[in-house]
């Protein structure tokens, strides 16, 4: 077997563990990293030689900038404490505590060296972190709070990664220069970000088709990336400005061609690489364990210590933290959450591809040849807390979610869309005011929009309709429920028609595609 047919086998993968982890409760990552051992271990299956420096630019920033747009840069601004509190405070506590055990642990190793293993473990995948929450029904809050959290942490992790290797590297360490760097690789990432943003919106105004649209958002990740890191910026920090500016000027409201294009394709883009990415790690555990040979039994054990360490810091972080927030919170926050949903928030602080691909990342080498100090242990330990924190905590965290009564968050999803659905349909009821005093429309045709609106309001919110006006609604609703699936057979009937017509001898391919384009716009989803 050859490595472009494990790609297609890890892809395959990746689409096929979707309906598995329904059906079986086991969250997606922690499946396709079983799958990636179980593929590690096969005689058939050749060892992985992807390029450690090319898997941080290659799955970081389309998984990131995906996270990203969901968000808003308002959200950012309303809880940038607890940000701030996980994504800087508990990285920086986390790579001191861990370096100061690793250290303690291997007294021979270089501090530096401690410090990167340090930096490496410390910021939970938000990819990871956001799979597993959303399979076992968090409520919102917590899941944006652990996507603001891997958004961030990275940033945080790379740069004090970054110098403590240079310091093992070349021997030479300056804390004034790396604080100075952690601040202007800050800086650069956000004139990158947003100059990078501004200009695909530009770009993105002078391109028709929404294919085309979305062609380009997929190289501005990448762009943003590369670019910040070219200036010694921090690339994801770049991304997560780049999506976040495109997402608080998003296109035209009534650009559903793009949205319908966009949303989709960011869908596909996540499933893949989230599962190429799991499935590496999984991967690279064969060789890893042939390389070190008989050494790992006393790796597993250092490995058992650096574990401890990170879940004890994270939560003895998390509950002052949590009581801090409540302290001083505004009242346009999110936060301050529960001490419930705060063991949530410690209980999900999986590692993930951030954490492989740093350790991967380290040299072989230092200046004057040498082996750079204590890396396969490095190495073996990041790859142990990869793998505990996504099948142990992974696994047990739906345990943990129902223990602590916090499954119930379907319920209050529902009810915040419900909210969203009534200022929505009010706002087309007042809309239709102001059309019929601009218009000279027939007062039939007013009227019948208008019961039609209030139809879906009563079937949405029947609790602020009398009941006699509710089943009114549900009356009229399955009289054009009916109406509107005799609609979409017409629909459909065009759309074979359409379809016919391409075929034929002569028929443009193209205008055919155009119109049922249209057509597929305007049919409804099942």
């Amino acid at each position: 077997m050859g490595q472009l047919s494990l790609l297609f086998l890890v892809l395959l993968a990746s689409v096929v563990t979707i309906p598995m982890a329904r059906l079986t409760r086991v969250p997606q990552p922690v499946l396709m990293t079983a799958i990636g051992m179980l593929f590690a271990w096969l005689p058939q299956v050749p060892d992985v030689t992807i390029d450690p420096e090319l898997i941080l630019p290659l799955v970081l920033p389309p998984l990131i900038f995906a996270v990203a747009r969901r968000s808003s840069v308002r959200y950012f601004r309303a809880n940038i404490r607890s940000i701030l509190l996980l994504a800087v405070g508990l990285v920086i506590v986390t790579t001191t505590v861990v370096a100061g055990v690793f250290h303690w642990l291997v007294p021979t190793l270089p501090l530096a060296a401690a410090v990167a293993l340090g930096a490496l473990v410390s910021p939970p995948d938000p990819v990871a972190a956001v799979a597993v929450a959303g399979s076992v029904g968090l409520p919102r809050r917590l899941v944006a709070v652990l996507e603001s959290e891997g958004l961030f942490n990275d940033v945080t992790a790379i740069v004090i990664y970054s110098v403590a290797v240079q310091a093992v590297v070349t021997g030479d360490f300056s804390a004034g220069g790396a604080a100075l760097r952690f601040v202007l690789s800050a800086v650069l990432a956000v004139v990158i970000g947003v100059a990078l943003g501004w200009l695909n919106a530009k770009l993105a105004g002078l391109l028709d088709d929404p294919t085309q649209q979305v062609a380009l958002n997929l190289l501005v990740p990448f762009a943003a990336y590369v670019l910040a890191e070219e200036v010694h910026g921090s690339g994801v920090l770049a991304v997560v400005v780049c999506a976040l500016y495109l997402a608080d000027r998003a296109a035209d409201a009534d650009d559903v061609a793009y949205r319908l294009v966009g949303n989709a394709f960011w869908e596909i883009v996540e499933i893949l690489i989230t599962g190429v990415a799991f499935g590496l790690i999984g991967l690279e555990l064969a060789p890893l364990l042939a390389e070190v040979k008989d050494r790992w039994h006393g790796m597993v054990g250092d490995a058992a210590w650096v574990i401890g360490a990170l879940v004890l810091v994270r939560l003895l972080w998390l509950l002052p933290a949590a009581w801090i927030s409540k302290r001083v919170s505004r009242a346009d926050e999110d936060t301050p959450i529960s001490w419930r949903e705060t063991l949530v928030l410690w209980w999900s602080g999986m590692r993930g591809v951030a954490t492989v691909a740093l350790a991967l990342g380290i040299p072989l080498t230092i200046d004057g040849g040498a082996s750079f100090p204590g890396r396969e242990e490095i190495v073996v330990v990041a790859f142990a807390v990869v793998l505990f924190t996504l099948l142990v905590q992974g696994l047990t965290l739906p345990l943990v979610v129902r223990l602590l009564g916090l499954g119930g968050a379907a319920d209050a999803h529902e009810e915040a869309v419900k909210r969203m659905w009534w200022r929505a349909a009010k706002a087309g009821l007042t809309r239709l005011g102001e059309l019929e005093d601009e218009r000279d429309l027939q007062p039939e045709v007013v009227e019948r929009l208008r019961e039609r609106q209030h139809d879906r309001l009563a079937r949405l919110c029947p609790e602020k309709y009398a009941e006699e006006e509710a089943q009114e609604a549900r009356e009229r609703f399955v009289q054009w429920q009916a109406a509107a699936d005799i609609e979409q057979e017409m629909i459909a009937a065009s759309r074979r028609e359409v379809l016919a017509a391409r075929g034929e001898p002569g028929g443009d391919p193209e205008i055919a595609d155009q119109v049922m384009r249209k057509l597929d716009l305007r049919s409804r989803r099942v």
